[in-house]
């Protein structure tokens, strides 16, 4: 029987990266890779706390985004710092 490692995404943009930088003229794409439903949950809650963030969801597969539009910033949940994880 195969076992799956089937990791949960969180997807956000984020207002405040989204523009300059690295993401001149791109959306700033901020994606935390969760291992369980809890864990997505969690930062889904803090994100909407949050004023740069919009455009949250909750994701079984891994997001696509078109990359001439989009800057991708993938995050593990278990590196987060605190203010993510309460």
């Amino acid at each position: 029987m195969k076992t799956t490692n089937k990791k949960i995404y969180v997807t956000m943009t984020d207002k405040f990266m989204s523009g300059w930088g690295m993401a001149e003229n791109m959306i700033n794409k901020y994606i935390i890779i969760c291992d369980t439903l809890e864990e997505a949950r969690t930062i889904e809650r803090n994100a909407k706390k949050r004023n740069e963030m919009k455009y949250i969801n909750i994701k079984r597969d891994k997001p696509y985004f078109n990359p001439k539009k989009y800057l991708l910033t993938f995050e593990n949940y278990s590196e987060l710092g605190e203010i993510w994880k309460r």
